[in-house]
């Protein structure tokens, strides 16, 4: 079907939906933000049409001077220029609309539960997890999302052997979800006299936010136990029995959260972090199952596959999927520009989908 069939049929769902909302008095609360939900989608793609239709009359006007032979000839230069100009605006108009009628990931808007693990390295790996998950609280900052801190595991030289996050605002998971992977860091770690570079690697992990109805988790499946929370080199840090270990008996999955004095609290951030983690290997599982071939998607999606280097010596970070390279280490790790790798990604992301909507 030809895009202009496509748009077609929206512009005619858009009127639709605008004459049910006329009468919103009649639908419910849900039905009301599903339309609303929608119509929004839908009008990003009529206004592109537009815009293009707009620019195609001013295409069609050049071209009256372009054909006119008395036209004067610095006119029509500049006509020329105007006409090419305007005629790579419609080029990318129609890739923004291709881009648009690709099959949206339902997940993209959803909040993610971040978790950030020290690979192998020893105390430098655990030093690089941090780092990692700094990084990740600045971009955060940096873009109005709410970044909250559930569990951190603390080594004995400041760095962690884990940390969870849950991140919250609009699209966060659509932004963040290629972060998934091994990442790993080439330094001289302070402790290293002779000034050998070391390698060393975090995991990092993020799932998308399941909501309570999606997943539901039976008690004859869980077994929980309760025990005093610890400090880095395992001293205690409690008194009570308010860290809990929640495992999920027929998956094998195991949660731990000990960061609040309440054992209450710490059972339902780990029934959370559960559930995303059961949610994640469902999606994980349809994607297998949508494309065993794995053309569609930037890396393959393993999250043992690794996916960038920061090479502290030479001040780089590369992404291996896209083969991008910037010479920005430490303004990548202060979270200013994190997001340029990300642009690269979701647009490399959108073309292979592109590329596999068009065989």
């Amino acid at each position: 079907m030809s895009v202009n069939n496509n748009i077609d049929k929206i512009i005619s769902r858009e009127r639709e939906i605008e004459k049910l909302l006329v009468n919103s008095s009649q639908l419910k609360p849900s039905e009301l933000a599903e339309l609303s939900k929608e119509l929004s989608e839908i009008k990003l793609i009529t206004e592109l049409a537009k815009k293009k239709d707009l620019i195609i009359k001013e295409m069609l006007d050049l071209s009256e001077i372009l054909n006119d032979k008395t036209a004067d000839k610095d006119i029509k230069d500049i006509a020329v220029n105007e006409f090419n100009s305007l005629k790579e605006s419609v080029s990318n108009i129609d890739r923004d609309i291709q881009f648009s009628l690709l099959p949206k990931d339902k997940d993209d808007t959803r909040n993610v539960i971040l978790e950030v693990r020290a690979g192998t390295g020893g105390d430098e790996a655990g030093l690089f997890a941090s780092d990692l998950f700094a990084m990740y609280e600045k971009l955060s900052l940096k873009n109005n999302w709410k970044f909250e801190v559930m569990e951190v595991s603390e080594t004995s030289v400041g760095g962690y052997k884990e940390a969870q996050a849950n991140i919250l605002g609009h699209g966060v998971f659509g932004r963040l979800k290629f972060e998934s992977g091994v990442h790993r860091v080439q330094r001289v770690p302070t402790t290293e006299t002779s000034g050998r570079i070391h390698t060393s690697a975090a995991t990092v992990a993020v799932l998308p936010e399941a909501e309570d109805l999606e997943i539901l988790i039976e008690e004859k499946d869980l077994r929980i136990d309760v025990f005093r929370s610890s400090g880095p080199g395992g001293q205690s840090v409690n008194t009570t029995d308010s860290a809990v270990r929640i495992t999920h008996i027929p998956t094998g999955i195991v949660v731990t959260q000990q960061d609040e004095k309440s054992q209450h609290k710490n059972k339902a951030k780990a029934l959370k972090i559960l559930q995303s983690r059961l949610y994640d290997a469902e999606r994980q599982k349809q994607q297998d199952e949508r494309s065993s071939s794995r053309k569609d998607q930037v890396g393959s999606g393993d999250r043992s596959e690794r996916i960038r280097t920061y090479n502290f010596p030479q001040g780089r970070v590369t992404d291996h999927r896209i083969n991008l390279t910037l010479h920005k280490l430490d303004k990548i790790l202060n979270g200013e520009v994190l997001d340029e790798l990300i642009d690269a990604l979701v647009v490399e992301d959108r073309m292979l989908k592109l590329a596999s909507n068009e065989e």
